[in-house]
């Protein structure tokens, strides 16, 4: 079995290529590299793969059609597509170079697919495409049709386009929305890694507006056992909510930090950034039914987990 992992030096990449390779698949990973933060992190996240003879890296963007051609061969079981910039603000600031990756290089991506035949093919999509729904828990039937940022939009791009080759082609897909997923290794911009941080350096942690805002944090391996469970059920086309279904808001995030830290947190409140959603609350029914997918790692216990990772790490 051979699987093609885009963002395979990533957070949630390297985990993922580390857990098909314990499963006996070959993988050929994907990554640029990119300075979005510390290549030199994204280099000790694949170290272990790279060692391993199952494994090979690809160093290149996923809009480079002759690399692509490279890593993806006939004889590819399934891609799993990972790879994006990421990150609803800076999206803000830079929307063309976010729709150039993250929808272009998909449709590299899925044109090298059918062009081998492949068919198989899973996309990382985001919660982030649910925009401002009122409506909670957020299901795989509401309408998405209004995001709030470019990320969001251009996630939601990917799913259409997605569709449209399984349509045409007969490329069985899979898009999975991801709930805000933490753990070792998460991105050192994203809000659990920057704030533990600052709470040991003894710095301030940026509170944007009153702190309420609700985020369904969910774990690392809980993602990873939803994309492995996603691989053998990818028929047709279907899309499917990844998260944990127990919101979080940032106040309470941030008491958890404390007790999982041993230090007590210095708030700076802010005002509110543009883009940012007010709540991700996954409803995980649909996953649970086809994919059996479960979740077997509360809040507390992550934290706990990644507090120990950052330690060691540090």
């Amino acid at each position: 079995m051979k699987a093609v992992v885009t963002g395979a030096a990533g957070f949630i990449g390297s985990h993922l290529t580390e857990r098909l390779l314990k499963d006996g698949w070959a993988v050929v990973g994907v990554d640029s590299f990119d300075d979005f933060y510390d290549p030199a992190i994204k280099r000790r996240n694949v170290a272990a793969c790279v060692a391993n003879e199952d494994f090979t890296l690809v160093e290149a963007d996923i809009r480079d059609k002759a690399a692509m051609e490279r890593a993806i061969s006939d004889d590819t079981d399934v891609v799993i597509h990972l790879a994006a910039r990421a990150g609803v603000r800076p999206s803000i600031e830079q929307p063309q170079l976010y729709t150039d990756v993250n929808i272009n290089g998909t449709v590299v991506l899925l044109d090298i697919a059918r062009q081998r035949g492949l068919k198989r093919f899973i996309f990382a999509s985001s919660s982030s495409v649910y925009g401002n729904n009122e409506k909670v828990p957020f299901s795989e039937a509401d309408n998405v049709d209004f995001p709030i940022s470019p990320y969001a939009a251009t996630k939601k791009a990917g799913e259409l386009i997605c569709h449209t080759y399984h349509h045409l082609y007969d490329i069985s897909m899979i898009c999975l929305r991801f709930f805000t997923v933490y753990g070792p290794r998460q991105r050192p911009d994203l809000a659990i890694h920057k704030f533990a941080r600052l709470i040991e350096a003894g710095e301030p942690v940026p509170v944007y507006g009153d702190g309420t805002m609700m985020r369904d944090f969910t774990y690392i391996d809980d993602i990873i056992q939803g994309i492995i469970a996603s691989i053998g059920r990818c028929t047709g086309y279907d899309i499917y909510n990844l998260g944990e279904s127990q919101p979080i808001c940032v106040n309470d995030l941030i008491s958890e930090l404390e007790a999982a830290l041993g230090k007590k947190a210095i708030r700076n409140h802010l005002p509110l950034q543009p883009g940012d959603v007010d709540q991700t609350y996954a409803d995980v029914t649909r996953a649970e039914k086809e994919l059996a997918y479960r979740r077997t790692t509360d809040i507390r216990t992550g934290l706990a987990h990644f507090v120990a990772w950052l330690r060691q790490d540090a």
